[in-house]
């Protein structure tokens, strides 16, 4: 068998006309116009393209964008303060902190200043708390979007086994709580899981979020299970150059499995359109008006 492939790219585009739809609305009957803020401290490369491509998209989708570009040697109080002046402005919903930040700055101390009301990523203290408990929060972008995808393309999750192969707060730990909300048998593994190849192979889906390129063999997959690889890894091809490839073996793994995201163009392209979306849910939140459906969880 061959497996379906998952388009990241077109769902994207299908939730970021959700999004641009739901501004619409929001502006003609209430007089509402989202705002995203995005600060970046420095001049790396990989985080000013990342962020010239978050506010053209916030714009499409007929946001307003606020962009903040501080000097690296900005000191960690004058960021934390333009942070409070974004907490109390009432034109930002969502608030984001491009990471990584220079060295002399605490990312915890910076992520946990921001109101969790307006922390889009869903890295607040506060925000990891409420999801693990249950309650209502600002799901990070990454993981909110392939529980879209597995909602999209397994329809019922409940009472599947699921894997999720990472521990990072950013993605490994939340992807369980969502899939845990789903109903589904969670277990979460790591590089240094013993039996890892045993859990794999007894996946109905498999996470990978752990960071290493091609990690994951094709013959471990469960055939009919379905692949969400969230890794990015750049390796060295025979000639000289370089190309992404996933935590993932997708040439083998697509053999066997019954679905799976391609890397590039599989888990990418929703990150940046479940921020859109969680800006438009934050902005609903803070005016009490009902959440607009299929944007969260």
């Amino acid at each position: 068998m061959t497996a379906q492939i998952i388009d990241g790219k077109n769902f994207a585009v299908a939730l970021r006309e959700r999004v641009a739809e739901h501004t619409a609305y929001l502006k003609q009957q209430h007089d509402i116009t989202p705002g995203l803020a995005v600060v970046l401290v420095g001049e790396d490369p990989a985080s000013q393209v990342y962020v010239r491509s978050k506010a053209k998209q916030t714009v499409e989708a007929g946001m307003h964008s606020y962009q903040h570009k501080l000097a690296v040697d900005t000191t960690e109080a004058e960021l934390l303060a333009l942070i409070d002046q974004l907490n109390t402005d009432p034109a930002v919903h969502g608030i984001l902190v491009q990471l990584p930040l220079p060295e002399h700055i605490d990312e915890a101390l910076v992520i946990n200043a921001i109101d969790p009301a307006k922390d889009v990523d869903g890295f607040h203290i506060s925000n990891a708390g409420l999801l693990a408990t249950g309650q209502q929060a600002m799901v990070p972008c990454t993981p909110l979007g392939c529980l879209m995808m597995l909602r999209e393309y397994c329809g019922n999750l409940s009472g599947q086994n699921a894997l999720v192969i990472g521990r990072s707060n950013i993605v490994g730990k939340p992807m369980a709580q969502l899939l845990l909300r789903e109903s589904c048998t969670v277990t979460v593994a790591h590089s240094r899981t013993r039996n890892l190849p045993e859990l794999v192979a007894n996946a109905d889906i498999v996470v990978a979020a752990v960071g290493r390129p091609l990690f994951i063999e094709g013959g471990w997959i469960k055939p009919g299970a379905t692949v969400i690889d969230v890794g990015i890894n750049r390796i060295e091809k025979s000639d000289g150059t370089t190309r992404l490839v996933g935590d993932v073996d997708f040439a083998a793994a697509k053999e066997v499995a019954g679905a799976i995201t391609p890397v590039p163009g599989g888990v990418g392209p929703m990150t940046i359109a479940c921020l859109l979306a969680n800006t438009v849910t934050a902005c609903c939140r803070a005016r009490a008006l009902p959440e607009p459906h299929g944007l969260t969880v």
